[in-house]
């Protein structure tokens, strides 16, 4: 008996302490803005996240197509498929991510 106390003793030790620092260190890695990818959409409704997207996949499309790098000429932008009173919210979440993926194909 005195020998499995011996034993136990430090391993419970040992893994009540990694079990505390492994908590620590999730609750220090929370998202921030820092951390967020330059093509994750900013918080918001899904329809600004889908629009975001769809402007960092333009900017993409344009680069690679050699076309005009411009957010204000390209289709979606101009025929943007949400209903009508929901185009400037489309439009300016779909600038944003234009203007973030061609902010980071830069090198900025």
């Amino acid at each position: 008996m005195k020998k499995l106390i011996r034993i136990a003793t430090p391993l419970i030790a040992v893994a009540l302490i990694s079990g505390a620092t492994f908590a620590h260190a999730q609750n220090n890695q929370a998202p921030t803005t820092e951390n967020r990818s330059w093509n994750t959409p900013p918080p918001g409704t899904e329809q600004a996240q889908a629009a975001y997207k769809d402007g960092v996949e333009s900017a993409q499309i344009d680069k690679v197509a050699q076309r005009k790098v411009d957010a204000r000429s390209s289709y979606k932008y101009l025929h943007p498929p949400v209903k009508s009173s929901e185009r400037e919210s489309y439009r300016a979440s779909f600038v944003a991510g234009y203007e973030a993926a061609v902010k980071h194909s830069s090198g900025e």
